[in-house]
């Protein structure tokens, strides 16, 4: 495939685990575009909106920067790294301190343009 039928957005300081968002991301996968913004709208989880911004975003740079055809759109890639950790300390007993560590995400979302096959008739 040419470089220019995919479009791309990210995210980088999303408040969740990488574990928990990457389930949501491969949840999206292989999904027209439509399909995927319909499945985070009525998504139960905290995460979904956050994921449909981003995923918004992507749908928007494909047709507003690369001219591609919303209809044809579909997920091609969606994967999570690690960002930072915030490290917060809770009182315990006997003047000691338990760690409380508060992770976040990154999320990529590539979307693809891909064309309709035509079957050929013998």
């Amino acid at each position: 495939m040419s470089n220019n039928l995919k479009a791309i957005a990210r995210d980088n300081m999303m408040r969740i685990s990488p574990t928990k968002l990457s389930i949501l991301a491969n949840s999206i996968v292989n999904k027209k575009a439509s399909t995927a913004v319909n499945q985070l709208k009525f998504s139960q989880k905290r995460i979904s909106k956050n994921v449909l911004k981003v995923l918004n975003a992507a749908i928007a740079n494909a047709e507003n920067n690369k001219q591609l055809d919303i209809d044809k759109l579909f997920i091609k890639e969606a994967y999570v790294g690690k960002s930072l950790r915030m490290k917060r300390w809770r009182p315990r007993a006997k003047g000691r301190a338990g760690s409380i560590i508060k992770p976040f995400s990154k999320i990529t979302i590539i979307v693809e343009e891909r064309q309709s096959k035509v079957k050929e008739t013998k």
